[in-house]
């Protein structure tokens, strides 16, 4: 069953450098590398710069996981600890 992932990354204002090359990383990194990836598309708001999205959708929730538990998404998560106001990940089925 294919999963989207829909991730808001909202980075503390001086943080916003390191959280936007670390989520560009990511983004490269997972697109390039990850089994069951089908897209990973990165997005920055066009007014409020410190809002990003990710919109992903993966081929089953078990490769999910592997992204996750990967060393990159962990690589990430320990470079961006405590840049970020807001990280909420919403995880989402198709409907129509």
């Amino acid at each position: 069953m294919a999963l989207t992932i829909v991730a808001t990354i909202k980075a503390k204002a001086d943080q916003l450098d390191l959280v936007k090359s670390e989520l560009v990383k990511l983004a490269e990194t997972t697109n390039a590398q990850d089994e069951g990836c089908i897209n990973y598309n990165l997005h920055q708001d066009n007014t409020a710069e410190a809002l990003f999205v990710v919109y992903e959708n993966w081929a089953s929730p078990e490769l999910l996981q592997q992204h996750i538990d990967s060393d990159h998404f962990q690589a990430f998560m320990k470079a961006t600890e405590g840049a970020t106001e807001e990280f909420t990940v919403n995880e989402m089925t198709q409907i129509a």
